[in-house]
């Protein structure tokens, strides 16, 4: 089992920044690749980015890929995802989530999940 929890989100004005981060707990190991997603009303939950845990690779979507960083905190076992450039269709609720493969971009093959944490830009 692997817990995560998500922190920070928030309101801010397009062409801002803001961060958030995922708090990972219980059987984590180098293995495990952490990914985020978004969602809005009546939308599928859409893939972000990702990065594995052990050897740092990561993957983006196109739509934020140059916008948007993730990495992660081995110290503190968190991700993080800096968020810049945001634009109104940035809003969304953000998704932290575990697999135990690669840098999948298909939420099915992520087996853990966060409780998502609200990120509104407005215009």
């Amino acid at each position: 089992q692997v817990q995560l929890v998500e922190s920070g989100g928030g309101l801010v004005q397009a062409g801002g920044s803001l961060s958030v981060s995922c708090a990972a707990s219980g059987r984590t190991s180098s293995s495990i690749t952490m990914g985020w997603f978004r969602q809005t009303p009546g939308k599928e939950r859409e893939f972000v980015a990702a990065i594995t845990w052990g050897s740092v690779n990561t993957r983006y979507s196109d739509s934020v890929k140059g916008r948007f960083t993730i990495s992660r905190d081995n110290a503190k076992n968190t991700v993080i995802l800096q968020m810049n450039r945001l634009k109104s269709e940035d809003t969304a609720v953000y998704y932290c989530a575990a697999s135990p493969g690669g840098l999948y971009y298909l939420a099915p093959a992520y087996d853990y999940w966060g409780q998502g944490t609200q990120v509104t830009v407005s215009s």
